[in-house]
């Protein structure tokens, strides 16, 4: 007997210095299992969001950029890899430097001077490789440097601003920029994410994130236009005429065929918010094809069929827009007939 447990206490020993010994399991991240999905999305527009000093591509390959408005003159340069944003006015001038670069292809930058943040009075635009006026300042009349400098945001703008391009950087409405990671990550739209991974870190049972899959068109509209605006917000906010172009939810919810309960007219039916924006317009026809083809139907009624092709659709029906005042040109998301010479329709 005594001999037994000798050798049955060697064998728990020798058991429990293998699992002492034994590597920890590797912190679960939500690529452990959407492997696809943690691969691809922060290669695109979302995924980044903002771009720290660091980053900040389009400068790095411009070292320097000027640009005149309004009697200033503008200087975006580059050095030992930071960033600085001038602004002279013949006598006298203003740099600051550049800590955040808001997009991707486009970058307009939100600089901190005195302790209050303004969105740069000058933007870099892909298009023109150079800076001209940001969208939506275009109307501004600066009197000094500092109002040349950029548009002072208030607390709540700066906060709408940095939660929608990155993520950890507002809480409770207030800005937490100690913690800010540039881009949206996983948990700002799937809410519980984190929860969920502590509790499959700890083995225990742990609550799957709300599907977002699962949402109506509507709601969904809804849900992206937190961020791209939704149609309550343009008409609260009288944004109308041309510039309204880039706000998505709005443009589409008032098209003929956006039906709120059709899975066939949500955001996600047509692009995916794990990989880069498909810009080939051929690539959409699938989308359009699902309903305006010969035996599919919209609810009771069957929607019309196009009498002029079944190939590109989007180039016709959502015409690419220009927004008054700036560099960049949209996809108009208000899907219709266009008519050659029409006035924008809102």
């Amino acid at each position: 007997m005594a001999a037994r447990r000798v050798a049955c206490a060697a064998i728990l020993g020798a058991v429990c210095g293998m699992l002492a010994a034994a590597p920890r399991p590797a912190k679960l991240t939500c690529g452990s299992c959407h492997r696809e999905e943690a691969r691809s999305q922060p290669e695109t527009e979302m995924g980044i969001g903002i771009e720290l000093p660091d980053a900040q591509e389009p400068l790095k390959s411009h070292p320097k950029l000027t640009a005149e408005a309004n009697g200033y003159t503008y200087v975006v340069e580059r050095h030992a890899g930071q960033s600085t944003y001038t602004v002279k006015d013949g006598s006298d001038s203003l740099t600051l430097p550049i800590r955040y670069a808001f997009g991707v292809r486009n970058l307009t930058f939100v600089l901190e001077y005195q302790g209050h943040y303004y969105e740069s009075l000058m933007t870099y635009y892909e298009q023109i490789q150079g800076l001209a006026i940001t969208m939506g300042d275009e109307r501004l009349h600066p009197h000094n440097l500092v109002e040349a400098m950029g548009r002072e945001n208030d607390e709540h703008a700066i906060a709408a601003c940095f939660n929608c391009h990155g993520t950890g950087g507002v809480s409770q409405g207030k800005l937490t920029l100690e913690s800010l990671e540039p881009g949206v990550k996983c948990e700002h739209c799937h809410e519980g994410a984190e929860a969920h991974l502590r509790g499959l870190q700890a083995g225990k049972p742990a609550a799957v994130p709300k599907k977002l899959g699962d949402l109506a068109a509507e709601d969904m509209s809804s849900f992206c236009g937190q961020c791209h605006r939704t149609w309550e917000s343009i008409v609260g906010e009288r944004l109308f005429g041309p510039r309204n172009v880039r706000f998505q939810p709005y443009r589409l919810a008032n098209s003929k065929c956006f039906l709120g309960n059709d899975p066939r007219i949500r955001c996600t039916a047509c692009h995916n918010p794990h990989e880069k924006l498909v810009r080939d317009d051929s690539q959409y026809d699938k989308a359009c094809l699902a309903c305006h083809a010969q035996g599919q139907t919209v609810a009771a009624s069957a929607p019309k069929t196009c009498p002029v092709s079944d190939k590109n659709c989007a180039s016709c029906h959502m015409p690419k827009v220009k927004a008054p005042g700036s560099e960049s040109t949209f996809t108009d998301h208000y899907i219709r007939v266009v008519q050659a010479g029409e006035q924008y329709p809102d």
